[in-house]
């Protein structure tokens, strides 16, 4: 075989070896990222990933809500996102070895100046109550929170009426609060009606916004104090003479006044918040 002959197989040999070593053009390539959630959000991770940090490889590019979202973290439960400790948001692009750090919501800090996930604060207290949660809105009404709640409300109707009126919902159902158009949402962890009230509080830190008797326990309307002659023909006698502090509720067309029922009712709230 000729000295030409053993030149075009070497340079045939060339040109494959460029075409197989070449790297494919605007394909993903995985790179690996540091984790580290804190406080509630390890909620949502399995046991080896929670309270510590933990590497996970995604192909890129990627941002960061992306990588949330595929760990199962609900975006509505995250108030502050930072990588290599600095402030991003969730459409920050990831790179290689990047270090994130993802926090709950900051209900009781007002952290505005600093988070870039969402531009409007979290801290609303006003709520959506899920079917699971009926003896909490009562207790949360009681002390005078905004709180709606039917035990048939769909998944969907809850979520419009939480972002059209801007309130947090409380649900005991993980998967409602994946949904991606929620930005207020907290998952009650407790199944007991009394230590969901000071989860709650604790949770919101609503001890100083307490307003008791000013809503009503059955509908939520907003209670109207009222003079006794005016309501005089709603009410027993006996009562009538009793008391002198009345409160109606316009939807239910009920009248409410601070007899031994409420204040064994208030004592107990107030005993299981302060607890």
């Amino acid at each position: 075989m000729g000295s030409s002959c053993f030149a075009n197989l070497k340079n045939d040999n060339q040109v494959n070896e460029t075409l197989f070593n070449k790297k494919p053009v605007g394909k993903s390539i995985k790179k690996e990222f540091t984790f580290r959630f804190y406080a509630e959000l390890n909620d949502f991770l399995p046991p080896d990933r929670k309270q510590r940090a933990f590497s996970q490889s995604f192909k890129t590019p990627i941002t960061v809500r992306e990588t949330i979202e595929s760990l199962g973290i609900p975006l509505s439960e995250v108030d502050l996102v930072l990588v290599n400790e600095t402030t991003v948001n969730l459409e920050q692009k990831l790179k290689e070895g990047d270090y994130i750090s993802v926090y709950s919501v900051f209900e009781s800090m007002d952290i505005s100046e600093t988070t870039k996930v969402r531009k409007t604060s979290l801290r609303n207290t006003s709520f959506i109550l899920d079917s699971h949660l009926g003896k909490l809105a009562k207790y949360l009404r009681m002390l005078g929170f905004d709180t709606l709640y039917r035990n048939d409300y769909e998944d969907r109707e809850i979520i419009d009426i939480a972002l059209s009126e801007k309130r947090i919902i409380l649900t005991r159902d993980k998967s409602l609060l994946k949904a991606k158009t929620i930005n207020r949402g907290y998952y009650v962890r407790s199944t007991e009606k009394h230590e969901q009230l000071k989860e709650v509080v604790h949770k919101f830190d609503l001890y100083n916004q307490f307003r008791s008797f000013t809503r009503c326990m059955t509908c939520n309307a907003e209670l109207v104090r009222k003079k006794k002659e005016d309501i005089v023909h709603k009410i027993d006698p006996d009562i009538a003479r009793i008391f002198d502090e009345f409160y109606y509720c316009p939807d239910c067309d009920k009248v409410f006044w601070k007899g031994s029922h409420f204040e064994r009712m208030e004592k107990l709230i107030l005993a299981l918040v302060s607890s």
